[in-house]
């Protein structure tokens, strides 16, 4: 990537500024997401080289376009200075395009525009969305814990969590030790999000900039995490949660419930004594249940684990292993495990995720709830008088 020229008659533009109106453009910026992939010409039918992605200086974040990019490749958050950039609109929104005509190099993090904290846009959790970047938002911190990864050959710390506001919950992840301490209020600016698991996720690095807030008026984190049920309606609406809650009746058990055997090395369940990624294995006794709850506007799987499952059932697993030596069924201990449980109402809090059987909740609290049956009764009688004529 050679060194970008800077001609005087091109103007240098802030990327909040961009205007269909003033083509082309010099502008600078750091690269958040790229993609490379090959284009057929119309012309003749041979393939194009052509790079996209997202584009931020701090000032906004634009889509960009850059044909027959260098073959090393380009690395996201390289920073780069493009020269007769063109500008155009997709979808109502200005993006810029690298032509042959654009003349593109590498520019310094330090020629990036200084922003004032205060001025970058005020964000909540309910309006970010993956690829956003140059946001500013005030959390309230509700987990944080530490582990070690491996990036490629180098051994790195992460932090990740769950912080919250008002507005909802997000998982975050730090490359960088601000120090973080649930319970904590943080003011956080420079983090992007990105698309973890089909959910959003606040990713934190060396450009972000994180503030202690003292006095914030944002709910204690027992306020947060003990948030009123939500709907599984609109659970499902909004593709599950990083902290849901929610309330219902179970109406089924799926399979494999029960009595169930495990990999040793991956956890998954055995069947026939073969895990699918690791083939034939001794598989290990496990108990669970995966729960069916139904509230009355959709329904929900809950995977309770093997100490969940003997709470609520009252069938711990050395029992259940005893019962299988004198009936060799494993399904009369899964009919048992329904039975008990099948009717019941529980409150249920966790992660869930939506795929394409529906939403899954792995809990974190499942309590059962006492249904006072007079007072819903006399709710239900007087809804019933309001809607006659």
């Amino acid at each position: 990537m050679a060194e970008a020229a800077r001609p005087t008659e091109i103007p240098e533009v802030r990327l909040k500024d961009l205007s269909v109106q003033v083509s082309p453009v010099e502008v600078i910026g750091r690269i958040v997401l790229a993609e490379r992939r090959e284009v057929t010409r119309r012309s003749d039918g041979s393939r194009r080289p052509l790079l996209s992605g997202l584009l931020s200086d701090g000032t906004a974040s634009v889509r960009f376009t850059w044909w027959d990019p260098p073959r090393e490749g380009i690395e996201r958050g390289t920073v780069v200075r493009a020269v007769g950039a063109e500008v155009r609109e997709f979808r109502g929104r200005p993006e810029v395009s690298f032509t042959w005509r654009t003349r593109v190099g590498p520019a310094s993090p330090a020629e990036l525009p200084r922003i004032d904290a205060d001025s970058i846009p005020f964000q909540t959790v309910r309006s970010l969305a993956p690829a956003m970047e140059g946001f500013r938002i005030e959390l309230r911190l509700l987990r944080v814990a530490s582990r070690t990864v491996t990036v490629g050959e180098e051994r790195r710390v992460l932090f990740e969590g769950l912080a919250a506001d008002r507005t909802g919950t997000i998982a975050f992840t730090s490359w960088s030790d601000f120090g973080l301490r649930a319970g904590e209020s943080v003011r956080i600016a420079g983090a992007y999000v990105r698309r973890f698991r089909d959910r959003p996720q606040l990713v934190l690095d060396e450009r972000a900039t994180v503030l202690r807030i003292e006095g914030s008026d944002l709910p204690a984190a027992d306020q947060l995490l003990a948030a009123p049920p939500r709907t599984i309606a609109r659970v499902e609406d909004e593709g599950g949660g990083e902290s849901i809650s929610v309330e219902g009746i179970v109406v089924a058990l799926l399979p494999p419930s029960g009595l169930v055997y495990r990999c040793p090395i991956c956890q998954r369940s055995v069947k026939n004594g073969l895990c699918r990624v690791h083939g034939a294995v001794e598989g290990q006794a496990d108990l669970r249940a995966r729960i069916v709850l139904d509230d009355g506007t959709g329904a929900l799987t809950v995977n309770a684990g093997r100490a969940d499952t003997e709470r609520l059932s009252g069938i711990s697993l050395e029992e259940a292993r005893r019962r299988l030596q004198e009936r060799p069924d494993a399904s009369l201990i899964e009919e048992e495990i329904l039975e008990r449980l099948l009717g019941r109402r529980y409150r249920v809090r966790g992660q869930g995720r939506r795929d394409d059987f529906g939403v899954t909740v792995q809990p974190e609290s499942i309590e059962p709830v006492d249904v006072d049956l007079e007072a819903r009764a006399e709710e239900l009688s007087r809804r019933l008088g309001e809607d006659r004529p």
